[in-house]
């Protein structure tokens, strides 16, 4: 799952810039309802990737029970406020 295919589905476009909160408010309860229902591993770890970016994603003790899911989101949430230190 490629990020901007991600925000295109569920906010109408991949600038962000431009979607209303309203939009956003929609797109991410779009969002976690289907983080709810996938079954997928890697299209459940796509779809909260998404929201932990916009500062919405469950706490990864909730949203995985696997371990190896568990440490594969913290190892993404390091990576990401690497990035964000930078």
């Amino acid at each position: 799952m490629e990020f901007e295919v991600l925000v295109t589905r569920y906010f109408g476009t991949p600038d962000l810039e431009t979607v209303s909160p309203a939009m956003l408010r929609d797109g991410l309860d779009r969002l976690h309802v289907d983080f709810g229902i996938e079954c997928d591993s890697g299209h459940r770890f796509g779809l909260w990737t998404v929201m932990y970016m916009l500062g919405d994603a469950p706490d990864i003790d909730v949203a995985f029970a696997d371990a190896d899911e568990r440490a594969t989101a913290r190892d993404f949430m390091d990576m990401v406020d690497e990035i964000d230190a930078d």
